[in-house]
């Protein structure tokens, strides 16, 4: 390809990232930034993912910070979701359900959903009946999230 705009390169980011390829993803990334080519939401969607499915939790919490901080992006509701997803993939249900009380939007079904699995996971009953809680609230008339709390 001869010209890489930002399309090009987010969709090869998020390929590699959502196919298991993180390590790629993440080197991709350091090639776009050489080429000058400036990063945006889409490309640090792409990273958010390829940090959850790696776990390097430190890296995807620093791509987060870089995000907002030195790129001057305001993260979405899914940039958000990453990081819940992130975090508790290392155990670190605590540090998720902080990062989603400061939130500036409201967490959706997906966050909400994510963090009762992970309390599942986890086997956190105390931080599992607050994030049901939390996700009835979201979702009330959806009998599934009372099933969620049951082992399987």
């Amino acid at each position: 390809m001869k010209t890489k705009d930002s399309i090009s390169w987010n969709t090869l980011i998020g390929g590699l990232a959502m196919h298991g390829r993180g390590v790629d993803a993440l080197n991709l990334f350091i090639r776009m930034k050489n080429a000058g080519q400036k990063p945006d939401g889409i490309t640090f969607l792409g990273i958010l993912c390829a940090c959850t499915h790696m776990g390097p939790v430190e890296d995807g919490l620093a791509y987060f910070q870089s995000m907002v901080h030195d790129n001057s992006i305001v993260p979405q509701i899914e940039h958000y979701g990453c990081m819940v997803d992130l975090l508790p993939r290392a155990g670190r249900l605590e540090q998720a359900m902080d990062f989603v009380s400061k939130m500036p939007m409201e967490p959706n079904v997906v966050i909400g959903a994510g963090l009762l699995g992970a309390c599942r996971t986890h086997k956190n009953v105390e931080l599992a009946e607050v994030a049901l809680q939390r996700l009835i609230e979201l979702e009330p008339k959806n009998p599934a999230n009372y099933g969620k709390m049951w082992p399987g």
